[in-house]
């Protein structure tokens, strides 16, 4: 079966690509879920899912970081197909990617035993932090920032096009999710903390998803005629 004429290849690539903005979300929270639920020891109100890298069964969270950041990174080049040639499509982009790469980071530099996880783990911060432990903490604080400074960039492009529930949106996610991180880079196991970050996290992850159906609604269906990228009210 052939395909149309007025089939655009560019829009149908774009849209695809934004798509997996609204999946890498519930993937990375439903397979961290399930692995919390399974593992004995982990304590949903005590450890955040980064401990999971830890144990024989720590490749499946490995797993889990590595492919939702892949994930990302799509949803950001999508991002960026999606408003090419604006300040927003360029930064917000690489931000965004960023996020995705810190995600993939603190798959490959696991996180070091702590809080009594895995079962065994002595309770508290390690005595003695390893240099792959330094590393995950690095390059997931540095995927977070990156996330917190692409809601202010498309925060700043959502208010220049007049959205301004949208530009608010954006940058109050921003400021709690870097709030919730700030907390839980303390190094402290309260439950208030480690449940605070899973709400902004949550919302975090809300953002990337409307952020990307957004786009996705602007971008045109590829079976139409050719238009530009995106409308203008994107």
């Amino acid at each position: 079966m052939g395909t149309s004429p007025d089939f655009d290849r560019g829009a149908a690539i774009t849209r695809s690509l934004l798509g997996y903005g609204v999946l890498a979300g519930p993937f990375y929270v439903v397979l961290g879920l399930v692995q919390a639920l399974l593992r004995p020891g982990f304590d949903l109100t005590r450890h955040d899912l980064s401990l999971l890298v830890n144990g024989p069964w720590g490749w499946v969270q490995i797993g889990n970081l590595v492919l939702t950041g892949l994930m990302v990174i799509a949803a950001a080049t999508g991002v960026g197909r999606a408003l090419r040639g604006r300040p927003a499509g360029r930064w917000g982009a690489r931000l965004i990617g960023g996020y995705g790469l810190g995600l993939i980071g603190a798959g490959v530099f696991v996180a070091d035993p702590m809080h009594g996880f895995p079962a065994g783990t002595p309770d508290g911060p390690p005595a003695e932090a390893t240099v792959h432990g330094l590393l995950h903490l690095v390059t997931a604080g540095l995927g977070f920032l990156s996330l917190v400074l692409a809601m202010v960039v498309l925060g700043t492009h959502f208010r220049r096009a007049g959205r301004t529930g949208w530009a608010w949106g954006s940058w109050v996610v921003g400021v709690a999710f870097l709030a919730g991180f700030g907390g839980l880079a303390s190094g402290s196991s309260s439950p208030a903390v480690v449940l605070a970050f899973w709400v902004v996290l949550l919302l975090a992850w809300g953002w990337l998803a409307a952020v990307s159906v957004h786009l996705y609604r602007a971008t045109p269906h590829p079976d139409g005629p050719r238009r530009a990228a995106v409308s203008q009210e994107a």
